[in-house]
């Protein structure tokens, strides 16, 4: 399985990387369900003028879209940072199955972002959510997205 997390992992930091280079924030996410991708997104904030058009957002909205369902049970989502109670939600009401990320949320917050900082774990517990949780897969890569973004002359948080 971690062959396959790492190989996932890289496509949603692929992703990330061309948000940031479109002018938006360091993250990205793809749903994959029976070991293929349904969807793959990232963050969207600034082009839409939406705060919640989060990467994970981004991807869950995709999947049932193409699947037409709101059903994403047995799915995965991967993630380059740890969801954000607003996407660790939804992904809870999409029923998604497992969790996969890399960065922690503190690291946006250390980048500058406005997050609440409570994490996946405890989201899941305090709502006794069965979603499957695995952090810290490919964190050095994910965590080179921030820097890359901070290197950009365009960069905003929110």
């Amino acid at each position: 399985m971690k062959n396959k997390d790492a190989f996932f992992m890289r496509l949603a930091i692929e992703k990330a990387r061309l948000g940031v280079k479109a002018g938006q924030t360091p993250f990205g996410a793809l749903i994959v369900k029976n070991n293929r991708v349904i969807s793959c997104a990232h963050n969207l904030v600034w082009r839409n003028n939406d705060i919640t058009a989060h990467a994970e957002v981004s991807a869950i909205r995709a999947a049932c879209r193409k699947l037409k369902t709101i059903d994403l049970s047995e799915a995965t989502l991967y993630s380059t940072t740890e969801p954000c109670p607003m996407c660790f939600s939804a992904c809870h009401w999409a029923g998604i199955a497992r969790i996969v990320y890399g960065a922690g949320i503190q690291d946006a917050k250390r980048y500058g972002f406005r997050e609440l900082v409570i994490s996946c774990a405890k989201m899941n517990c305090a709502g006794k959510s069965k979603i499957k949780l695995s952090a810290k897969v490919l964190l050095k890569e994910n965590l080179g997205l921030f820097d890359f973004w901070r290197a950009q002359n365009n960069h905003r948080s929110y």
